[in-house]
């Protein structure tokens, strides 16, 4: 019998399988070894193919990657569920071995070096987190509304990120925060996300706005703005989790009157600093919260409350850390991407000449090989982490589009094929993998663009290197060898 089930497998994995995504694999791989030789190629070179140039190399690991990627789906895909937690406990152990790794490359200490070859334990670490956090809550019993289980998954993701960030990645272990967004489709309180949001919003406005004053000159507009900006999303909670719009409306109308007679009175009358009283107003709104959740025992009271307090906490904390703690350029490449600064010589030298390079490409670009800014290097990294800009200069608008749009096809098909798993395991795990996908593709296409910092991570398919490039692949097969077994009759 077991014969006669390993005869019939295969032809119903290769009936099953994706075919559009596979399709869309093998695209984004030939636009990625295009951009690869153009960001590598210099005036003179006789040999793309050459195995001494970098597009060379490149075709051995789009090799090595496409029959890594026919080995997976010729695994039982039983086997990642069965063996889920033993792939993530000794890939967490390599990441925890790594941080005493004595080769250190650009101050990080991420990689392994063995002779000519170099691997990224972080790269892999993806996919083993995954499996491990599907496993984990497809187990029966597991809901994201126990507050034990969602901590629990929460600390599977957070042991590879801390190990990470102890090998000096950071912005490899900040794509682990990708997970969240399959934590909001498996039940997550969109509260959670909406929190994300709005602390991003404080330090943005805040950093951004606190040496600017309002007309009497001794308000900030920094911190007037995110405290008052508290007190309104405080209040809109009141309204959407509460349903209560009496109270709504009595807090908005308090909020809006106490402000603008302190504006008032500060531009007609005595100038003071407005925040004080912003202070005041969020202090009040904060009792104001705490005694009706005790008079009525609605614990979401104490949740607005608590939210409240923890928004303002946060963005003292942040401006204190920012101003006191931080060194002297880490500074600088905040100010340069809020545009406090502009340092074209340091901070912001990458992101300039990117952006130079991607303008000069027009609507149709300069043509493969012929891009000016990468091929008289001006732009660091530029067959890496900023190898988008390549594309932008040779390939112009319509290829950007092009290669945005093969992504865009890339993760709303991983959706849509995580949405028909007849099993928890591979919904989870494929929301898992679409989310990370997304997580590269915008920031590390937003940071070419001056639009999201630059934290060094690389785009999928297009950046030189095997780690990468291997660790996607991993990623992407599994998944799919995990959708094709979705018809498969079980002996």
């Amino acid at each position: 019998m077991a014969n006669n089930y390993k005869s019939d497998k295969q032809p119903g994995v290769l009936r099953s399988l994706d075919w559009w995504t596979i399709g869309i694999y093998l695209a984004l791989l030939t636009f990625g070894w295009i951009s690869v030789c153009g960001a590598s190629y210099t005036y003179g070179d006789t040999d793309i193919f050459s195995l001494s140039s970098r597009s060379g190399m490149q075709i051995v690991w789009i090799g090595t990657s496409i029959c890594l990627g026919f080995v997976l789906l010729m695994m039982d895909d039983r086997m990642y569920d069965t063996f889920a937690y033993v792939i993530y406990g000794l890939l967490v152990l390599l990441l925890f071995l790594t941080i005493f790794n004595p080769h250190s490359i650009k101050g990080s200490r991420s990689w392994i070096v063995m002779g000519p070859l170099r691997l990224q334990p972080a790269e892999f670490a993806k996919f083993a987190t995954a499996l491990a956090i599907a496993k984990f809550m497809s187990a029966y019993g597991f809901t994201m509304s126990n507050l034990k289980h969602f901590a629990a998954a929460c600390g599977i993701v957070l042991v590879p990120m801390l190990c990470i960030v102890g090998q000096r990645e950071t912005g490899s272990a900040l794509v682990y925060l990708s997970f969240f967004l399959m934590f909001y489709r498996e039940g997550m309180p969109g509260s959670f996300l909406f929190t994300g949001i709005a602390m991003i919003i404080y330090f943005v406005v805040g950093v951004k706005y606190e040496s600017v004053t309002l007309w009497d000159e001794t308000t900030s507009v920094g911190k007037f703005s995110v405290l008052l900006l508290v007190q309104l999303f405080s209040t809109g909670m009141i309204w959407v989790y509460l349903y209560d719009k009496i109270k709504t409306q009595r807090i908005l109308l308090t909020i809006i009157g106490v402000t603008t007679l302190s504006l008032l009175f500060s531009v007609f009358v005595i100038p003071f600093d407005i925040v004080w009283v912003q202070l005041i107003l969020s202090a009040g709104l904060i009792a104001y919260l705490v005694y009706n959740s005790m008079s009525t025992r609605f614990i979401n009271y104490l949740y607005i409350a608590l939210f409240a307090v923890g928004s303002i906490g946060f963005f003292y904390s942040a401006d204190y850390v920012l101003n006191d703690v931080m060194q002297p350029h880490q500074r600088v490449r905040i100010n340069v991407l809020l545009g406090l600064e502009e340092d074209l010589a340091g901070a912001g030298y990458n992101v300039h000449q990117s952006e130079i390079a991607i303008g000069s490409g027009g609507l149709q670009g300069k043509g493969f090989l012929n891009g000016t800014q990468t091929k008289l290097n001006f732009v660091p990294e530029q067959d890496t982490d900023f190898i988008f800009c390549t594309v932008g200069e040779e390939e112009g608008f319509l290829g950007s589009a092009s290669v945005l749009f093969l992504f865009l096809a890339l993760i709303l098909r991983l959706m849509y094929v995580a949405e028909r798993q007849p099993f928890k395991f591979g919904r989870v795990y494929g929301y898992c993998v679409a989310g990370i996908f997304l997580f590269h593709v915008f920031i590390n296409v937003g940071m070419v663009l001056g639009l999201t910092p630059v934290i060094g991570i690389p785009l999928p398919f297009f950046s030189y290197g095997g780690s990468s490039l291997w660790g996607f692949t991993l990623l992407l097969f599994i998944f799919l060898r995990i959708d094709a077994g979705r018809n498969l009759i079980r002996q």
